[in-house]
C-alpha cells in the first residue's frame, strides 16, 4: 500500500505548521492515497453498516408482520393479536437502538484497550455472528433469533459509529479533519442508500428473500476484514497511548507522506506533552472536569439535536409516513429509495404539486438538510473538541446519548404521527430551531486549528477568562496542564 506519490506541499515543509493555516492550494488536496484507502476500509464496516441496517429493515415489513404470525400461529394454535404482533415489531425495530447503546458504551474501552483499527477488525465478527442469526431465523421457525441478530447487529453498528471517526479524526491532519469525518456521514448515507435500492422487491425485498436482506450486513464486514489489515493504526494512538514514536512515525509517513509527517509528528508531541503522561479518562470523570464542562455541553446538546432532529423517524418509519401522506401503496418502496438518493447525493427534483407529493418533496428537503448539516459535522466536533485523553470517552458520553435518543424517537413517533398527521414534524422543528441557536452562540470555528488551539477556545467559557490570561498564569497553566 506504499505505492502513493505524495503530492507536493503548497510552501515550502519548513514553514508547514503555520503556513498552512489559510488552506490553500494543495492543502485540500489528500497527502496520500493510504489515507484515502483507508477511510474507505473504515468506513466501509463502519457508518456504512449503520446506514444500511437502519434502512434494510424498512422494506421487509409486511414480510416479517407475516412471518410472526405465522410463527405464533404454528407454535401456539392461536392467531396473533394485533397488540402482540405491534409489540413483537417494535421490539424488532427497536432492540437495534439498544443494541447500539451497548456498543457505544463498549467502544471506547476498547479503542483504549484494542486501539482503533484493532477494534474496528474485531467488530466486524459479531455483524457477521448477527448475519448468521437473521439469515436462519425463517427456516428454524424462530423469531426471537431475528430478536437477537438485530440486537447484536446493533451492538456492531454501536461500536462502529463511535471509533470509525475516531481512527479516521485521529488520521488526518488537520486541515483534511473535517473533510475525512465526513467521510464517515458519506458512507452512512452510501449505506441507506444502498439498503433500499437491495431491499426493492425486484432484488431481496420479496417475501422469499428478506432473510438473505437481513443477513447482508455480513458482507461489508468481509470487506473490511479483508482490507483494514493493510493500513496503519491511527498516529496519535499509537504515541500518545502507546508511546511507540517508530510505528507512530511509520504510519505518519504512510498516512502523510514524508514531506508531511514531521510537522505532524511534532504536533502530537506537543500534545503529548501537555497531557503529561495522563492516563485515559473514564466517562464518569469528564462530568467532574470544569475544563471540559462546555465541550462536554456541546457534545451532548449536538448529539440529541442530530437525533431528535426527525431524521431517522423518516428511514425507520418512512413507509408509514408515506402512507399518511397520501402516497399510493406500490410507489412506497421507489419513494423511500429516494431518500436515501436524496441524502447521498444531496439533490432535490420535484415535478409535481400535488398535496402528497408536496409531502414528500419537503421530507425530501429535510433529509437533504440533514446530510448538509449535523449529518456529518456532529462526529468531527467530537473528534476535535476533546483531546487524546478524553476523546474515547467523549465518544462514548456521545454515543449513549445518541442511542438513547434514537430509541426514544423509534418508540414514540408513530404515536406522534397517529395525535398530528400531517404536522408530525412540527415538533421537530422546535428542537432544530433550539439547536441552531446553540450552535450559533456557543460553538467556535474549529476549521485549520489544532487540537491544542480548540482546546484553548473553550477556556473562556469554562473559566471565565481568556486564554491569554489563563495561559500567563503559572499556578492556572499548572492546572490546565494536569487537566490535559
Amino acid at each position: 500500500m506504499d505505492c502513493w506519490k505524495p503530492l507536493p506541499p503548497a510552501l515550502p515543509a519548513s514553514g508547514s505548521g503555520q503556513a498552512k493555516e489559510g488552506g490553500q492550494g494543495a492543502d485540500h488536496k489528500l497527502p496520500s492515497w493510504t489515507l484515502f484507502l483507508a477511510m474507505c476500509a473504515a468506513g466501509i464496516g463502519g457508518t456504512f453498516q449503520y446506514g444500511y441496517n437502519v434502512s434494510v429493515i424498512n422494506a421487509p415489513t409486511e414480510h416479517i408482520h407475516k412471518f410472526l404470525n405465522e410463527t405464533w400461529q404454528h407454535r401456539y394454535q392461536t392467531p396473533l393479536s394485533p397488540g402482540m404482533l405491534t409489540l413483537l415489531w417494535s421490539t424488532i425495530a427497536s432492540i437495534f437502538s439498544l443494541g447500539g447503546l451497548f456498543g457505544a458504551h463498549l467502544g471506547g474501552s476498547m479503542a483504549i484497550w484494542l486501539g482503533r483499527k484493532g477494534t474496528l477488525l474485531m467488530n466486524n465478527f459479531i455483524a457477521i455472528l448477527a448475519a448468521i442469526l437473521m439469515g436462519v431465523s425463517l427456516p428454524a421457525g424462530l423469531f426471537e433469533l431475528l430478536i437477537v441478530g438485530r440486537f447484536l447487529i446493533g451492538v456492531n453498528t454501536g461500536l462502529g459509529l463511535c471509533v470509525q471517526p475516531l481512527y479516521m479524526g485521529e488520521a488526518a491532519p488537520k486541515h483534511l479533519r473535517g473533510a475525512m469525518v465526513m467521510g464517515s456521514s458519506i458512507f452512512l448515507t452510501g449505506g441507506i442508500l444502498t439498503g433500499q435500492v437491495v431491499g426493492l422487491r425486484e432484488l431481496l425485498g420479496g417475501d422469499a428473500y428478506w432473510p438473505f436482506l437481513l443477513s447482508s450486513s455480513c458482507f461489508p464486514a468481509l470487506v473490511q476484514l479483508l482490507t483494514l489489515p493493510w493500513f496503519p493504526e491511527s498516529p496519535r494512538y499509537l504515541l500518545i497511548d502507546r508511546g511507540d514514536e517508530r510505528r507512530c512515525l511509520q504510519a505518519l509517513k504512510r498516512f502523510h507522506g514524508p514531506l508531511h509527517s514531521r510537522a505532524e509528528m511534532e504536533d502530537i508531541q506537543r500534545e503529548r506533552s501537555a497531557l503529561s503522561g495522563e492516563k485515559p479518562k473514564k466517562p464518569w470523570e469528564l462530568f467532574t472536569d470544569r475544563s471540559l464542562r462546555w465541550q462536554l455541553l456541546a457534545i451532548v446538546a449536538l448529539t440529541m439535536g442530530q437525533q431528535l432532529s426527525g431524521i431517522n423517524a423518516i428511514y425507520f418509519y418512512a413507509s408509514y409516513v408515506f402512507e399518511e401522506a397520501g402516497i399510493p401503496h406500490d410507489k412506497i418502496p421507489y419513494v423511500t429509495l429516494g431518500t436515501g438518493a436524496c441524502e447521498c447525493l444531496t439533490a432535490l427534483t420535484c415535478m409535481y404539486a400535488w398535496t402528497p407529493y408536496l409531502s414528500m418533496a419537503t421530507i425530501f428537503a429535510f433529509i437533504l438538510s440533514f446530510g448538509l448539516g449535523p449529518g456529518g459535522v456532529t462526529n468531527t466536533l467530537t473528534t476535535e473538541l476533546f483531546m487524546q485523553s478524553s476523546r474515547p470517552a467523549a465518544y462514548m458520553i456521545a454515543g449513549t446519548v445518541s442511542w438513547l435518543s434514537f430509541f426514544t424517537i423509534g418508540m414514540l413517533f408513530p404515536f406522534i404521527v397517529k395525535g398530528l398527521k400531517q404536522y408530525c414534524f412540527v415538533v421537530f422543528l422546535v428542537e432544530c430551531s433550539l439547536v441552531a441557536t446553540f450552535i450559533f452562540f456557543v460553538i467556535p470555528e474549529t476549521k485549520n486549528k489544532t487540537f491544542l488551539e480548540i482546546k484553548r477556545e473553550f477556556q473562556k467559557l469554562n473559566f471565565g477568562r481568556s486564554s491569554k490570561e489563563q495561559d500567563g498564569e503559572p499556578g492556572e497553566r499548572c492546572h490546565l496542564s494536569h487537566e490535559f
